[in-house]
């Protein structure tokens, strides 16, 4: 059995042989390259949608969030996004007053129901939104209102 300083000792030695080969940068290149920066950065739903090549989002009843009325912790707020329509590409969770909107963003295909459960961090009492982009272009949306009684991302 191995203790605890071989472990750290074998651990470094495969990251430096892996840099050496040159294993470690084209990871960190390849997880860069799928990042999306101005989504990321987007503080409305207009920028956002700009940043992820949507049209202009419109309320639906075939959309459902699911979440709390008030969280008692928004360090952990439970919601759900999910939809029955066929066509859909991309599901997204917004938290509204959130420094950064985009909570989660889960790609869809046909071998996937489109149902997430997640926990997002809310810093103060926002809308939350789920967010559907169609693969005919459309961006489909519900929105839910969530009480935070106890400080998140800033509070």
């Amino acid at each position: 059995m191995k203790n605890r300083r071989e472990l750290l000792s074998q651990s470094a030695q495969l990251t430096a042989m892996m840099a050496t080969l040159s294993l470690l940068p084209r990871a960190a290149q390849a997880q860069v390259a799928g990042y999306n920066t101005a989504a990321f950065d987007a503080k409305n739903m207009a920028d956002l949608m700009k940043a992820l090549g949507g049209s202009a989002p419109a309320e639906s009843k075939d959309v459902t969030i699911t979440g709390p009325d008030i969280a008692e912790n928004g360090a952990v707020v439970p919601v759900g996004a999910s939809t029955a329509l066929p066509g859909v590409k991309r599901l997204l969770l917004l938290v509204e007053k959130n420094p950064t909107m985009l909570s989660a963003m889960f790609d869809v295909t046909d071998a996937v129901e489109a149902n997430f459960l997640t926990r997002v961090k809310m810093g103060q009492s926002s809308n939350v939104f789920a967010v559907a982009m169609m693969a005919d272009g459309k961006v489909l949306y519900a929105v839910k209102e969530i009480k935070v009684t106890l400080g998140g991302c800033g509070g």
